[in-house]
């Protein structure tokens, strides 16, 4: 290894050639672009947290910039160097974007280097020719890392490694991917120990945390990494929109104040629109389309449609050709699109530091004044928008804290690290502990991953199939068979989205026969195309479809004759409501003072709420129960977020069984959970039949949890995710992939096998500690379940109250409406419960 060089003085931070550019111009580099460069150049990893806008890309390259420039090119004759820089990005737009924006300062600084990305886009063609010659510079995500250390030749693809920088790398961390990009940093460790972090990040709630991710961990652990904190930056312009429309008590759309919405694209030169679900996305592109009389450009983007169509949207708003964009997830972090001057988020953002993410897409400069409305499709969403405003002024975070890392995820690294090379056990333990997510790993259950990916567990070592490594007599592990590899490849990574077939449009039909092939639209969700009958019609990549048929893998469609879809959305992904903001919402419902600041009809809505039931207190409960029809419902107001309420509702209706309240069913929202059924729940409570005490003690957490979920279809998805995950189970095979049913037969026949035989198997721990956190959000039913001991209101009452209607309207609402008639009667219900709870 070279010995590095000096330190750079504050005299003289950068070269001359460097300070040319800046000058050129007019600028001058920031005073932290500096200071990571020269804690760089002494030696450190430095974690940069800064607002949006103040140059965190520039600075996190800087020192790979000013090295590259020092070292020169290679001499003619001398072996291809390696990588000098790994970029690793959670998006794969982020990743091409930063790519573009840094082409330009590289060639007007006229430095002589080489940089390219790696991505799930990028042709095999080119992933080989970058392994053979590769770049100074690679910019990829974590996918391609796990692959990329998993090829026989990473040591020497890593043998001239200087720099890893992390991109947005709070949002990064917390999840399975943070997992396999934290082991995967630990291998980068062992192909070259003297590399250094760079993280760069928005500002989050515990930095300390994302400091310990980025530097060694274990027996040689290193000191936490270097922190340069940037604050200042223009208070954002955030409001609320008022509409002269009736602000409705339910659903996600948020249709009512679509004039208001077009109004605001017209007044701006280009406007990003957030949602948080790619029907909603699908849904509000339509509609803008629908009353777009003066043409404006507007496109769609979001996860499910087909790559080449994204790459039109972003070179368009790059090249500032577009007035507005629909976009989900995939546009919220870090790229700078042209002259994006306002963005608007149509529902709740769930999340304060999700909101200041989004909202740093307009004016994305430090010294600019980010500019945002918030659309609240709700009621509710009006208190949340109004909790995540403040939050925003407050510069409050609610970044989700640091998890352990997965099993699923380190059987899959173990294999991966065998596909490389053979290893030693001890050996790999020792990397492995050096990953901050696996640092408390003990090493007997890091010796049952590795028996896990030799033979399956226990229970399945008779089954040859599971056999991945196996342990040779010189005590190395190495695979079983070469197409280990291969299958490896062609499945890693810890993305699971929903089985997916493709989009196709197709022109004419025949008595069954299909006629000429069209365009591949994009993916979408095959259960939602079970679901399908040939004839109907749906929304999707901004048209509406009509389904004709299942042929392979494709979804064939034509376009429909209706403008009106019969089945107007599909799945996607949901966000829950954060820790923080539910808080915040409930602080809010439970002062009358800050009612004023939310519009009129959502004032006069909690005014009547408290004239007619009550408004619970701080920490307090309410428990309100009514007839409705020849129901009786009970609802309660936790405020929790879907997840935590999906779970205490099914515990409760368990409970309610046991008391022979005879519930029938219930519905949960983020704030609310609706309870029905024959049984009067009123009048028991009264008289003494049910206690309310004892339904919401703690203990529905033990025995009464382990029931349900051994029971529960939930189990057996999170057990199909982390079996692919594992590898246990491989969804794609040499020359085929598996179909979403059929891997669901395969993962369903193998979780019976150990929960009868094996039932601690490491993958049912590990599906229990998934199904836990992300599926139930039990510490979060915990934490209420313990802040309302003793703080439950009940009231009863004669019919539904205020408060109740929107979750009482999510009561059936999944039935598919195919007749206007069906509409009106619907609207008519919703009318007359409405006119109930106002009287």
């Amino acid at each position: 290894m070279t010995a590095r060089p000096a330190p750079l003085t504050p005299s003289g931070p950068l070269p001359e050639r460097f300070h040319a550019w800046f000058a050129g111009h007019g600028w001058a580099p920031r005073p932290h672009q500096l200071d990571l460069l020269q804690r760089a150049e002494a030696g450190a990893s430095v974690l940069l947290i800064a607002p949006t806008g103040a140059g965190k890309t520039l600075a996190g390259f800087l020192p790979s910039l000013v090295d590259l420039d020092r070292r020169g090119r290679p001499k003619p004759g001398t072996r291809p160097r390696g990588v000098h820089t790994l970029y690793v990005s959670p998006l794969k737009a982020l990743a091409t974007d930063i790519a573009r924006n840094l082409e330009k300062p590289v060639a007007e600084i006229g430095l002589k280097l080489t940089m390219e990305t790696r991505t799930g886009d990028t042709s095999q063609v080119r992933r080989q020719r970058q392994k053979l010659k590769p770049p100074d510079i690679l910019l990829t995500t974590p996918e391609q890392l796990a692959l990329l250390i998993a090829g026989k030749d990473a040591r020497q693809f890593f043998s001239d490694l200087r720099y890893v920088i992390f991109d947005e790398l709070h949002s990064l961390v917390t999840s399975k991917r943070g997992h396999l990009l934290s082991l995967g940093l630990a291998r980068l460790r062992t192909l070259q120990p003297e590399i250094q972090t760079i993280g760069l990040s928005a500002t989050v709630a515990e930095p300390d945390d994302l400091r310990q991710w980025l530097v060694l961990q274990g027996r040689n652990a290193s000191p936490l990494s270097d922190l340069i904190t940037v604050s200042g930056g223009a208070r954002p312009d955030i409001r609320i929109l008022t509409s002269e429309e009736r602000v409705p008590w339910r659903g996600h759309t948020a249709l009512y104040a679509m004039p208001e919405i077009y109004a605001a694209i017209q007044a701006h030169k280009t406007t990003l629109l957030f949602v948080n679900t790619r029907w909603q996305a699908e849904l509000l592109f339509q509609e803008l389309w629908r009353i777009n009389e003066d043409t404006l450009p507007i496109a769609l983007h979001h996860g499910s449609l087909d790559v080449g169509q994204r790459r039109k949207v972003e070179a368009a708003m790059a090249d500032n050709r577009l007035r507005a964009v629909v976009a989900t997830s995939t546009l919220d972090l870090g790229i700078d699109w042209g002259d994006v001057d306002l963005v608007v988020h149509v529902g709740a953002p769930k999340g304060a530091s999700r909101l200041a993410q989004r909202i740093g897409r307009s004016n994305h400069r430090m010294d600019e004044p980010s500019k945002a409305i918030l659309v609240p499709a709700n009621r509710f969403e009006v208190m949340e928008c109004q909790a995540a405003l403040d939050a925003n002024y407050l510069g409050a975070q609610d970044t989700p804290p640091l998890r352990d890392g997965a099993l699923d995820v380190l059987a899959q690294h173990v294999l991966g690290m065998a596909v490389a090379e053979p290893f030693r056990a001890d050996d790999l333990f020792a990397e492995v502990t050096s990953a901050a997510p696996y640092r408390d790993l003990d090493r007997e259950t890091f010796d049952r991953v590795i028996d896990f990916v030799a033979t399956g567990g226990y229970a399945l070592r008779v089954y040859e199939r599971y056999a991945k490594i196996k342990l040779t007599e010189d005590g190395t592990w190495r695979i079983a068979h070469p197409r280990i590899a291969q299958q490896y490849r062609m499945n890693a990574g810890t993305i699971l989205e929903a089985p997916m077939l493709q989009v196709r449009l197709i022109r004419g039909r025949s008595k069954g026969a299909i006629a000429r092939r069209g365009p591949i639209l994009g993916k979408i969700e095959e259960g939602f195309v079970e679901a399908l009958s040939p004839g109907d019609t749906f929304t999707f990549a901004g048209r509406v479809l009509r389904f004709e048929t299942l042929h392979e893998n494709q979804c064939l469609v034509s376009k429909a004759v209706d403008e009106d879809p019969k089945i107007p959305a599909y799945a996607g992904g949901k966000f829950p409501l954060t820790t923080y903001l539910a808080e915040q919402v409930r602080a809010m419902l439970a002062d009358p003072d800050r009612w004023q600041a939310l519009p009129e009809q959502v004032s006069d809505w909690l005014e009547i709420q408290q004239r007619k039931s009550l408004i619970p207190g701080p920490g307090e409960l309410l428990v309100e129960t009514f007839p409705n029809g020849r129901m009786h419902h009970m609802v309660l107001y936790p405020f929790e977020g879907r997840l935590a309420h999906q779970t205490l509702g099914m515990l409760l209706t368990r409970r309610l069984e046991k008391a022979r309240a005879k519930p029938l069913g219930f519905v949960a929202t983020d704030y609310a959970i609706s309870i029905w059924g024959r049984g009067p729940m009123g009048a028991m409570i009264a008289d003494g039949r049910l206690s309310l005490d004892d339904l919401f003690d703690e203990d529905m957490l033990g025995d009464d949890l382990e029931e349900w979920m051994a029971d529960s279809w939930l189990l057996k998805r999170t057990f199909r995710q982390c079996a692919v995950i594992s590898g246990l189970i491989e969804k794609r095979h040499p020359g085929q992939e598996k179909t979403g049913r059929q891997v669901t037969v395969s993962a369903d026949l193998i979780y019976d096998v150990l929960r009868s035989h094996e039932p601690d198997h490491l993958l049912m721990r590990a599906t229990w500690a998934d199904a836990a956190t992300g599926l139930l959000d039990v510490a979060r039913v915990a934490d209420l379940l313990g802040r309302i001991k003793h703080h439950i209101v009940h009231k009863d009452l004669k019919q539904v109250s205020p408060l109740a209607v929107p979750v009482m309207l999510e009561i059936g609402r999944e039935r598919v409406v195919g007749e206007a008639r069906d509409e009106l009667l619907a609207q008519a219900a919703e009318d007359a419960m409405i006119a109930a709870a106002l009287e």
